[in-house]
């Protein structure tokens, strides 16, 4: 199928979709190279089609997300891929999408930040019976990432992602809501979560943070634009890569991040996780995005005597051990511990209520505040005697894998 790669309303390229497989089989022609996805052109600015495919499938939802299966034999469909070309691409992250040739689609008349949406690919997703026997594939849940469950829905006229939360105690949502209020304490930019019920179970609820004009470029991305040297830490080829491409703020950033992390023993803050936003028609970067997506933290999947001992946390994106991660931050001074007094009442209101109760009994809440008092602790040590170290070593991480639920 040969389609238009738009912009919004700049065409960028030219090229030719398989329609079985859902790859991109050839690059016909590039209008608008400057227009093109961060990262896919190499520094001679030649489009690879390696690359544009590899940014192409990251849109669709992994072969991991749960319950994808069943979804797409309902759907009568056999690669998510092919989900993409039935929504034209479309996202609520960014402003990319394709137009088939000879058709007469307008930006302005199909994107799902001023467009209605369709709930049907939701409803399927989360186990619902749709309203409809006749589909509808127009929804921007088609372009979702990640291994949980999720969904778009509009509320009050805006666009809110609802996620679920893995077995066996549902633990995520309500990791967003206190990793918010950390944030807050802290003064950390972030986006803001609460907790809703749907059937009894919990789910995090977040409204969409981009806009018609700007768009999430992710971290993922952004280290595509530059070839890393063996001997420069993964942490310093990420701020390289923001550097030449001018996005600012990006080291005061990371320092909060990854005290964020450490405070809430995060496990799954892989490049697709944090990233940059931009000014979709001016290609103005604005600055690193606030942060989202902790759910991943807390011990969400241990028991309770293995969150109390900290056993076996995974850490990412820089290196395997959040203690060695924290080396990498070049300023502790702006952690304002007083303002952390109260965590144990925060964390306790939190995980207290009636649909917590379910699956979070009151012998796991204690262990995750004494072991977040714990890292509060042993950070407040750190920062008295606190030396940056940003070298490359046997801890960095190299790969970029999200955790499986």
């Amino acid at each position: 199928m040969k389609c238009t790669l738009m912009h919004r309303t700049v065409s960028a390229a030219e090229i030719d979709i398989d329609s079985d497989s859902g790859f991109i089989s050839k690059i016909l022609k590039v209008s608008a190279p400057e227009h093109l996805p961060v990262g896919v052109a190499d520094p001679k600015g030649n489009l690879s089609r390696a690359a544009l495919n590899q940014w192409w499938t990251d849109r669709a939802i992994p072969a991991s997300r749960s319950g994808l299966r069943d979804a797409l034999d309902i759907l009568g469909i056999v690669d998510s891929k092919q989900l993409l070309m039935r929504c034209y691409g479309l996202s609520l992250s960014d402003q990319y999408w394709i137009k088939p040739d000879g058709s007469d689609l307008l930006w302005e008349k199909i994107n799902f930040f001023n467009n209605s949406f369709s709930e049907d690919i939701g409803d399927i997703l989360f186990e619902t019976k749709p309203k409809s026997s006749i589909l509808d594939f127009n929804s921007p849940d088609s372009t979702s990432d990640g291994n949980l469950k999720k969904r778009w829905k509009i509320i009050n006229g805006k666009r809110y992602l609802i996620k679920d939360g893995s077995d066996p105690f549902f633990q995520q949502p309500f990791n967003e809501v206190i990793a918010s209020e950390i944030m807050d304490r802290l003064r950390i930019a972030h986006i803001p979560y609460t907790v809703t019920s749907i059937d009894g179970k919990p789910y995090s609820l977040c409204e969409d943070f981009i806009t018609s004009k700007t768009e999430l470029i992710p971290a993922w991305r952004i280290i595509q634009t530059k070839k890393k040297r063996n001997e420069t830490s993964t942490w310093q080829h990420f701020v390289d890569c923001c550097t030449e491409l001018g996005i600012p703020g990006t080291v005061e950033f990371l320092d909060r991040m990854i005290v964020l992390d450490y405070l809430i023993a995060n496990e799954d803050r892989h490049y697709n996780n944090f990233g940059a936003l931009r000014n979709a028609e001016t290609l103005e970067w604005l600055g690193m995005a606030p942060i989202y997506d902790s759910g991943s933290s807390l011990g969400y999947n241990k028991v309770a005597r293995r969150i109390a001992a900290g056993d076996d946390i995974i850490c990412k994106p820089f290196k395997k051990h959040h203690e060695e991660q924290l080396k990498l931050a070049w300023d502790l001074s702006w952690i304002d511990y007083d303002r952390l007094s109260d965590v144990r009442e925060m964390i306790t209101g939190i995980l207290s209520s009636e649909i917590a109760a379910e699956t979070i009994d009151e012998n796991r809440i204690e262990a995750i505040i004494q072991f977040v008092e714990a890292r509060i602790r042993t950070l407040q040590q750190i920062t008295h005697a606190h030396h940056s170290d940003r070298s490359a070593s046997d801890d960095d991480l190299t790969e970029n894998i999200a955790a499986a639920y």
